[in-house]
């Protein structure tokens, strides 16, 4: 009986959701938000039970998922160059900010919180990232936005799920539960630069090679047309993979697939104006573009992402739901009431205008990028990462309450502000927003 009402409330808000988010858009409040109450209420009424410590393996694959599909769409939607400006300031976020987060995270977590060092270290790791899945409100919608502030926080949440994996294996490292090297060498060495290099190599290298074999093949012989959801899955699934048997980081190595597949759109372009080339394909038949010398690049990448964003947002559901029933039987630690407002309102924005210093933004963009820091589905997969390589006993328990709840604190804050903020940032004089640009 249970399995038949899970599928109605599943159906019903699908169906809802469906037909009712552009109008959801309008009112101060995310989707995000909507799938979390549901879950909680569906949890505190009995209809399903999950436990963080008895279904880590499961959580931790459910999460995994999410996390690489959106990071391949973060990859696909910044069409600017690597060499382009802009992307310094999603450097300047993803390593300065997040970086300068773990260290004043870890700092609170062994003089407030009372954690060991490398249990304070990983809780700062699993907090820092923000959120590729459940900040989409504030990211880069159309792969030709110029806007500095949408550019700069798309580029921050696609690289830092992987730049935050090093600090989550020198918090391991400092537990005894990873070899870390004497002096850390084989940390730095390692889990630091060959890691990292490995995976921007690993998904650089197949985005490039796959998308250009099934370019090769649309153009000269009008053959792999269609099924590009498969395309898009296998290129998330080979690159991931690739990346991890060579013990590189997955999660870079599928946001630089997407990177690199946008980037033989862009090549292909040249110098024509790419929104008119996009809007010349999807005007076209789907096999004449697909195969058409002009027109392929554009159709292949955009297909590609607009079948990703979609498994995106069902991916979010998912999730969120779930992040609901474990937050029904999860207690509510004294300790969130401090640490949430402490994270959002001090140490993030404090963190992000520090690396921001002397970066071209405008004040009011600072302070945005302050603010939306969202922390989502990342976090939640590195709690159960780090659950399923040894963290157990009461160590386990805090993580697991302090994490869920500074998590559903972020849906609940960000979720609210999120529309009349950017609603207010989209409403700015021309002029200023040229300048801000």
């Amino acid at each position: 009986m249970h399995a038949i009402v899970w599928f109605l409330i599943i159906g019903l808000l699908l169906v809802a959701m469906a037909l009712g988010g552009s109008v959801l858009k309008r009112l101060p409040l995310s989707t995000s938000l909507l799938y979390l109450g549901v879950g909680f209420g569906l949890g505190r009424l009995g209809m399903g039970h999950l436990d963080s410590r008895e279904h880590a393996a499961l959580l931790e694959r459910l999460t995994e998922v999410a996390v690489i599909i959106s990071l391949f769409s973060a990859g696909l939607k910044l069409r600017r160059p690597l060499k382009d400006s802009e992307w310094r300031v999603s450097l300047r976020l993803a390593l300065g900010a997040m970086v300068l987060t773990v260290a004043l995270l870890a700092l609170v977590g062994v003089t407030a919180l009372g954690l060991p060092l490398g249990a304070a270290v990983l809780l700062g790791a699993i907090l820092s990232p923000t959120d590729p899945v459940l900040a989409s409100d504030v990211q880069v919608s159309d792969t030709h936005d110029p806007d500095r502030l949408r550019f700069g926080l798309t580029g921050e949440a696609g690289l830092n799920d992987g730049s935050a994996f090093p600090f989550v294996m020198l918090g391991l490292g400092l537990l005894g539960l990873h070899e870390v090297g004497a002096g850390l060498w084989r940390w730095v060495a390692l889990d630091v630069l060959w890691a990292t290099a490995a995976g921007l190599g690993v998904g650089t290298l197949l985005g490039n090679q796959v998308g250009r074999l099934v370019l090769y093949l649309r153009k000269h012989h009008r053959e792999a047309t269609g099924l590009d959801e498969l395309l898009a899955l296998g290129l998330i699934a080979l690159s991931y993979g690739a990346a991890l048997l060579v013990k590189g980081y997955g999660f870079l190595a599928v946001f630089a697939a997407g990177l690199a597949l946008r980037r033989i759109e862009r090549k292909h372009t040249g110098s024509r104006p790419a929104k008119e080339v996009e809007d010349a394909a999807r005007s076209k038949d789907q096999i004449e573009a697909a195969t058409s010398p002009e027109h392929a690049p554009a159709y292949m990448a955009n297909a590609v992402l607009g079948f990703n964003q979609a498994l995106e947002r069902i991916c979010e559901v998912a999730v969120v739901v779930v992040l609901g029933l474990l937050l029904a039987s999860t207690p509510f630690p004294q300790e969130v009431l401090w640490l949430a407002p402490l994270l959002f309102f001090v140490l993030r924005p404090l963190s992000v205008a520090i690396s921001l210093a002397g970066a071209p933004t405008s004040r009011h963009q600072r302070v945005l990028m302050g603010w939306f820091g969202v922390r989502g589905i990342g976090s939640l997969y590195y709690l159960y990462y780090v659950l399923e390589h040894g963290v157990e006993g009461a160590l386990a328990s805090k993580l697991v309450s302090l994490v869920l709840w500074v998590v559903t604190v972020s849906i609940i804050v960000h979720g609210i502000s999120v529309t009349p903020l950017m609603k207010r940032y989209e409403q700015r004089p021309e002029k200023q927003r040229e300048a801000a640009s």
